[in-house]
């Protein structure tokens, strides 16, 4: 594939080209569509797997094709993007680094990776975690704060994080910042160089593979972390780092790579360079758009998220959409729909009958 790198932005129609998806795919949220370029990448590595003679070199390109395109996505240099399979061992690296006795603060309802490695460590007596409501995080911070681990939007309901006032608050009590960016890169843009650290798993909004995640570390912040997940992926030279006992880390963010599961980054690279050839502003704007217009409708406030939720603690309106053959999920007692590049207003009106909503 050629680098789209220093080609003009793709247009929102352009991308839209790429992706065959059929009308009602509203759960982008929880798993994403491959472009045709991954699919078709995935099925000829397939094919060349069922052969023999497979080069593992090969796989390796694919990541770091991959870790070049998240790494433009995220406003970051490459050398400060690791590449791993799971959000929560990035935030169990990171808890388990922390000063024993640090304060940690979360979010009320926030996805599990993003609390559980903390709350280990806590039931471990290392660390104190203190949980608040999204909209307190900001006032929430303190002196004795040492670490704000918070999602960019939520999953649960979508609800977009006041980015700025955490920032304000964590750099005036001295507390770093990790910020989980799953339900965010993708469809609207994202500065990771903000944070100290950010993770994002590539499945749902950069409709990659499942098994394919990238950490952005800012250099002071990883100075600060242990790599006890290191192993030959980990080394200063990938292939000379395959026995110990001498060992030689990678001085870069590399260093805290864990090995990748080689299939899934051949069907990654190619969609994380679709989406780094785009246009993310024009991408937020039809997502949230839609998402808008949907909220105008249904008669709940807009939130200026892709993602749109409202309470269903009986479960009829899931119901109603699944009977309707549209794709969306249901979340905390919430039914949650999500738009992406490949859905349009016809959606919006997909989902209003489905409901019994009048135009």
């Amino acid at each position: 594939m050629t680098s789209r790198a220093t080609a003009s932005p793709l247009s929102l129609d352009a991308l839209r080209e790429h992706f065959t998806v059929r009308p009602g795919y509203l759960s982008a949220c929880m798993i994403g569509v491959p472009p045709r370029e991954a699919v078709e990448a995935l099925t000829a590595d397939l094919a060349a797997f069922a052969e023999g003679h497979r080069d593992p070199g090969s796989y390796g390109v694919a990541v770091e094709r991959a870790r070049e395109a998240f790494a433009r996505l995220s406003g970051v240099p490459a050398d400060h993007v690791a590449v791993g399979s799971q959000a929560s061992v990035t935030a169990g690296m990171i808890a388990s680094s922390l000063p024993a006795g640090s304060e940690v603060l979360v979010v009320e309802g926030d996805f599990s990776s993003m609390v559980f490695p903390f709350v280990v460590q806590e039931q471990q007596g290392r660390l104190s975690v203190r949980c608040v409501p999204l909209d307190a995080l900001a006032a929430s911070i303190r002196p004795e704060t040492a670490l704000v681990s918070f999602s960019l939007v939520q999953s649960a309901t979508g609800a977009v994080a006041d980015v700025d006032a955490v920032l304000e608050a964590a750099a005036a009590h001295g507390a770093a910042t990790f910020c989980d960016t799953t339900q965010a890169v993708g469809w609207m843009p994202v500065d990771a160089s903000r944070f100290d650290a950010t993770v994002c798993h590539s499945y749902k909004w950069l409709c990659a593979p499942r098994g394919c995640c990238f950490t952005t570390l800012r250099p002071a912040f990883a100075a600060r972390l242990v790599p006890n997940s290191a192993g030959w992926y980990s080394g200063d030279d990938v292939w000379g780092s395959c026995y110990g006992p001498g060992m030689r880390l990678a001085g870069s963010a590399r260093r805290f790579d864990v090995s990748p599961a080689w299939q899934a980054w051949i069907g990654a690279a190619e969609s994380l360079e679709l989406f780094a050839s785009a246009d993310a502003e024009e991408i937020r704007r039809h997502c949230v758009g839609l998402a808008d217009a949907l909220c105008r409708r249904l008669g709940v406030s807009e939130a200026h998220s892709a993602i749109v939720t409202w309470p269903d603690e009986d479960g009829r309106a899931i119901a109603a959409l699944t009977e309707a053959g549209i794709a969306a999920s249901s979340r905390s007692g919430r039914v949650r729909v999500a738009f992406h590049v490949w859905n349009d207003a016809s959606d919006v009106e997909r989902v209003c009958a489905a409901l019994g909503l009048s135009a």
